[in-house]
């Protein structure tokens, strides 16, 4: 790495070495998508066993226009995606996926920083002697060529992520009800894809809650999650005893141990600690709170998304549109939004999905999008909560 991407962080057993790799073929592109939440006055909560303690939510004017506050765009610096292999060394044969951050020239400093962040985001998190961490994308190494770009190498773990399968099963889904009754000769042929596909959708959700929970546990915020930032390693639903869903796109973690919360704000950081003081959070203390709950916001659309995305037809509804008839529509009031989605048949099976439990989906969501930060659950809490333990299906 050169000097402007070089970080404290790096661990000598990272392959920094261009000579070392071989770069294969080109998979694709893509940009950021920053989507952060508000936090108006207090309204209901989680209780400790995992029920929400107000449903009945109200939301003055004051609470609406903190909407305004969200940051939702996708960035300017773009992403190229490469395969390849290690062709030396312990790892040699290894397969890995590239991440090339463009240069100065292209990407302007905020791609150098995003770069740096993200390396010195793995190396911190981690395992120092495994080089392992729980549900999140294993970094190898990385180098940077002639013209600035940043090279970030990672353990090949997939090529699909969550945002592929949930695109991928809404237009089967679409192509199957096309061709009517004919598709499912058995007639429990519907209610096996459908518990199938549940279950999928469970252990997406259980890898990358798991992951969010380590980052938290060792003082790393995600800030970007979704359902583009989790890799899968299989988008076949008959295989879900080998799915394995890894986080990744760490290029906006933010460090929240109380000595770097002290300092004054990094670059990529700063629109976060902006909104906390805007939810009320001045001390080290209040902001790391908010910052893990903010992160947990996200998360919540993250559940949203999966809930209905690989259920309804291609076209129905998408994470974007997810977010607006959520926050501005219904204002957070999840009892509503059900209302809503149960009158339209297009949506029956994601309401469904929800509805587990007398209603155990519904619950988690209007949780984890608490309009007031402090009532938000904890990631090892979600992980407990009756919806996500698979108990229900």
């Amino acid at each position: 790495m050169s000097h402007r991407t070089r970080v404290s962080g790096v661990k000598a057993s990272l392959i920094m070495d261009p000579d070392d790799y071989e770069v294969g073929r080109f998979i694709g592109s893509y940009g950021y998508m920053n989507v952060t939440s508000y936090s108006p006055p207090k309204f209901g909560g989680l209780s400790s066993d995992g029920k929400l303690e107000d449903p009945d939510l109200e939301f003055s004017q004051d609470s609406i226009e903190r909407l305004r506050l969200q940051d939702v765009g996708e960035g300017p610096v773009k992403i190229r995606l490469y395969d390849g292999r290690i062709t030396r060394g312990p790892k040699k044969g290894t397969r890995i996926i590239f991440k090339v951050y463009p240069g100065q020239r292209i990407g302007g400093q905020e791609a150098d920083l995003m770069a740096a962040n993200e390396l010195d985001a793995h190396a911190f998190l981690q395992d120092a002697s495994e080089d392992i961490c729980q549900n999140i994308q294993i970094l190898l190494g990385g180098f940077e060529t002639k013209t600035g770009e940043q090279w970030l190498a990672f353990r090949n773990d997939g090529n699909f992520s969550a945002a592929d399968y949930g695109n991928i099963t809404s237009e089967a889904l679409s192509r199957n009800r096309s061709q009517g009754e004919a598709k499912f000769w058995n007639p429990f042929d519907v209610d096996i894809t459908i518990k199938r596909r549940r279950i999928f959708v469970i252990k997406i959700l259980r890898g990358a809650i798991n992951g969010l929970s380590y980052m938290h546990d060792h003082d790393r915020l995600h800030q970007s999650i979704g359902p583009a930032s989790i890799v899968l390693n299989t988008i076949v639903e008959k295989d879900v005893a080998y799915l394995v869903p890894r986080i990744r796109d760490l290029a906006f973690s933010v460090d929240i141990r109380y000595s770097s919360l002290e300092s004054d704000p990094r670059p990529l950081s700063e629109a976060l600690w902006r909104r906390a003081l805007a939810a009320g959070a001045f001390s080290s203390f209040e902001k790391r709170a908010f910052g893990i709950a903010d992160d947990i916001y996200e998360a919540g659309l993250l559940v949203a998304y999966l809930a209905f995305v690989p259920f309804c037809e291609a076209g129905t509804i998408d994470g974007p549109s997810l977010q607006r008839l959520f926050e501005g529509t219904f204002q957070l009031n999840l009892e509503a939004a059900r209302e809503y989605c149960q009158a339209d048949d297009r949506m029956s099976e994601a309401v469904k999905f929800l509805d587990l439990g007398g209603g155990a989906g519904w619950e988690l969501l209007q949780a984890m999008l608490n309009p007031d930060y402090r009532l938000r659950p904890m990631a090892k809490s979600v992980l407990q909560h009756r919806f996500m333990t698979g108990t229900l299906l």
